[in-house]
């Protein structure tokens, strides 16, 4: 199915179906670095402990795509397989379950050729019951970080006047509002995806609780090596300039209270607070609603700040400089690949939690805006419904895309995509089970009539 997407594309097109076809020969040349990133958010799913491959890319996606690079790069240059893991995540284990040390050792024994496997994370968190109760200094990644502040080019810019409160991802929330005010927007991010001259994205097709899918734009989460830096919704509810909640009443308001206390109180390791957060958590769920059920913490279609996260790591991606500058023109962009792992993906409660779907699809292309629409809309769902892709389209600081979404255009051996997006029909579509704060709103009406 890779190679069958790459003759799709039309990659070294005079070549195709004979022994001199080499895909990727314009994009990479010897001597190289390729930075790849799959999901790697987990190494299980959140609660069926053994299931794990509708959770993260598989190996047998990632493997023809590192024999055509090593074609491309006719064995010269460095292939990176990296990926800043769910901050609780066992990265060995991934590892080992997406195969990639066998993958490793054949090139190796084989073909004297090293490809890199990274652990971009610079802390593992342990939890117990739900709460970090302690934080390990990793080495991340080998060239290092490099802090970006994005300033007015953030997609948070326009928010600044209204001094809203971030949440992040731990309980330092200090942290993460002082990255994000006063026009400072800052990220931690890892050295060698900057470094890279090939940068390709094998995200998994997947739901999300935050922005409704995660494939290429939401994936980028991935790079980012200070997870405390990237603002995951705002306090608060829409009335009061929030996302954390739909609406916020007694009940809402009394758990941000009772939340804010003891996040402040577990930053400090308090033994105490530890244990009394870890013993109360699962009666604060009885008496405020379960995470499965009910919408808190930005897990929901009017999420307003996750997607400007994400947007806002591809900007640093495309054009950002090891000294933490910005190149500024379109042309001068990160070259770009994907292709979504979308043998199984995932329903419902993603991304770590949702049901098993089985799909036979692969998508690939070299915009992950227009991929990312493509994708949505095979899993039945409107793109423009879906902020981290319709934002994407903007004109905002530095492009993320050069297209419009009625220009993109689909070449499939299936007739029911062979078309223009704006062509897809929802009945031939995946049906996709979205996430619960997201059903009602992402499914792709407009198609349902026709």
């Amino acid at each position: 199915m890779v190679r069958e997407a790459f003759k799709l594309l039309g990659l070294d097109k005079e070549n195709i179906d004979t022994k001199h076809w080499n895909p990727f020969k314009n994009f990479v040349k010897p001597g190289d670095v390729v930075f790849i990133k799959p999901n790697m958010i987990a190494e299980k799913h959140e609660l069926r402990n053994n299931e794990w491959d509708y959770v993260i890319t598989h190996g047998s996606v990632i493997r023809p795509i590192i024999d055509y690079l090593y074609l491309a790069m006719d064995g010269k240059g460095n292939i990176i397989i990296g990926d800043s893991p769910q901050t609780d995540s066992n990265f060995k284990k991934i590892v080992e379950l997406m195969g990639l040390e066998e993958i490793r050792s054949v090139y190796k024994n084989y073909k004297d050729f090293k490809i890199f496997l990274i652990n971009l994370q610079n802390e593992f968190w342990i939890e117990k019951d739900g709460i970090i109760t302690d934080y390990i200094k990793l080495s991340g990644d080998p060239l290092g970080n490099v802090l970006f502040d994005l300033g007015e080019l953030s997609f948070f810019y326009e928010l600044d006047q209204y001094n809203l409160k971030y949440y992040g991802a731990s309980y330092d929330i200090e942290e993460t509002n002082r990255a994000h005010s006063g026009g400072r927007h800052e990220y931690l991010v890892a050295r060698s995806p900057l470094v890279a001259d090939f940068f390709i994205s094998i995200p998994k097709l997947k739901t999300h609780k935050k922005v409704g899918i995660t494939l290429n734009l939401k994936g980028l989460v991935g790079i980012s090596t200070n997870k405390n830096l990237l603002p995951h919704y705002t306090f608060g509810a829409p009335e009061t300039g929030g996302d954390q909640f739909q609406k916020l009443d007694k009940v809402n308001k009394l758990e941000n209270e009772i939340t804010l206390f003891l996040k402040n109180k577990l930053k400090s390791k308090n033994p105490l607070f530890v244990f009394l957060a870890r013993k109360g958590k699962k009666f604060a769920y009885k008496f405020f609603g379960d995470n499965k059920k009910f919408i808190r913490s930005g897990n929901w279609y009017g999420n307003d700040t996750a997607w400007r996260m994400c947007l806002d790591l591809a900007q640093i991606l495309f054009y950002g400089n090891v000294d933490g500058s910005f190149r500024k023109n379109y042309s001068e962009r990160k070259k770009f690949f994907s292709i979504v792992d979308g043998i199984v993906g995932m329903e419902g409660n993603g991304p770590v939690s949702g049901d098993r779907k089985e799909c036979g699809v692969i998508i690939a292309g070299f915009d992950p805006v227009a991929v990312d629409a493509v994708g949505a809309k095979i899993m039945g769902f409107d793109p423009l419904k879906i902020k981290i892709i319709s934002k994407a389209f903007d004109n905002h600081g530095l492009k993320i895309t050069n297209l419009r979404y009625d220009e993109i255009e689909c070449v499939s051996n299936s007739f029911n995509f062979n078309k223009k997006l704006l062509e897809f029909r929802y009945e031939n579509s995946l049906k996709f089970k979205p996430h619960f704060g997201w059903m009602g709103y992402i499914e792709d009406k407009a198609n349902l009539m026709r």
